[in-house]
């Protein structure tokens, strides 16, 4: 799917902007100019900028006559094994979003990965299994060895 450029402009401006109004709220570290609000204000900033360039750029190729439509959708969007991995893709991302706090990342993760093996026609036989292993390895990376804290939901009570 391909958007017109005024369009990815005007949503660079208005995260920028959001992002900018945020980081004005950071705390202040005392007898310091920089402060950890100076990155993203800048990065703000330079979001705001790009998103304006791609406005009058988009704005350029309109009034030449070569704007296209505000929204063209891809030659694959008709073919119906591809809007359903694409769903399918948006609908598990959706779901960890939802659930991981409640089922925990173990659960959630293997549920994600299933889905997508699914998708990917992947025999249940292998793709069940497949997903829990590699749950549980990304599990061991991120919160033993990356000490990055997951949500453990309703496996609580038997944390490691």
């Amino acid at each position: 799917m391909k958007f017109n450029d005024i369009i990815w402009g005007a949503l660079l401006v208005a995260f920028g902007g959001v992002l900018f109004v945020h980081a004005q709220g950071f705390p202040t570290i005392p007898s310091q100019k920089v402060g950890p609000s100076a990155l993203p204000m800048v990065l703000a900033l330079g979001l705001g900028l790009c998103g304006v360039l791609l406005c009058l750029r988009g704005w350029r190729e309109r009034l030449a006559g070569r704007g296209g439509n505000w929204v063209e959708l891809p030659a694959w969007f008709a073919s119906r094994p591809q809007v359903q991995a694409v769903s399918v893709l948006l609908g598990v991302n959706l779901f960890y979003l939802l659930a991981a706090d409640k089922l925990g990342f173990v659960i959630t993760g293997s549920i994600y990965l299933w889905g997508l093996m699914a998708v990917l026609r992947v025999r249940p036989s292998r793709a069940l299994p497949a997903a829990i292993v590699m749950t549980l390895l990304i599990h061991y990376a991120f919160y033993k060895l990356l000490r990055v804290p997951l949500p453990w939901g309703v496996l609580q009570p038997i944390a490691w």
